[in-house]
């Protein structure tokens, strides 16, 4: 494998060219240009939203599920499944103590919003035992779907 040493120069300005050809002679090669700029409240990087059941993870490097919005989830799930209208997908959410990333009481709108996140999530939450055994449940009270 190809050994590469790196270099990092801090600058006040625009290099010279003359320094720039010194390095080169030196048997550097510039590969990057790093530019910034202080940054305004209209320039500055959109924040990014962590998906509901989702949460950043101590090394603030990756996503990890979150337990409780992933058990708000498949509640959820398991209710949109049996056929139960927003509201009383919202009213049993709000019963069982699950509440919106920001605090707030679940509505039917907000489920209603929260329709994408499932269909996104749904493959994650089918595969495993604990739906398993929901779904048993939810045959046992609906009967088969198909």
């Amino acid at each position: 494998m190809r050994q590469v040493i790196r270099y990092r120069q801090p600058v006040a300005g625009m290099p010279a060219d003359a320094e720039i050809a010194a390095r080169q002679r030196e048997g550097w090669n510039l590969v990057a240009l790093e530019w910034e700029r202080d940054a305004d409240s209209e320039t500055a990087p959109p924040q990014v939203d962590v998906p509901f059941g989702l949460r950043v993870a101590g090394d603030c490097r990756h996503l990890e599920e979150d337990p409780d919005e992933m058990e708000a989830l498949t509640l959820g799930m398991e209710l949109l499944v049996s056929e139960c209208p927003f509201t009383r997908i919202s009213d049993e959410l709000n019963r069982r103590g699950h509440r919106t990333r920001e605090g707030t009481a679940w509505t039917p709108v907000l489920v209603f919003n929260l329709l994408p996140r499932l269909i996104e999530v749904g493959p994650r939450i089918f595969p495993t035992e604990e739906w398993a055994q929901r779904r048993e449940k939810i045959f046992k009270r609906i009967g088969p779907l198909l």
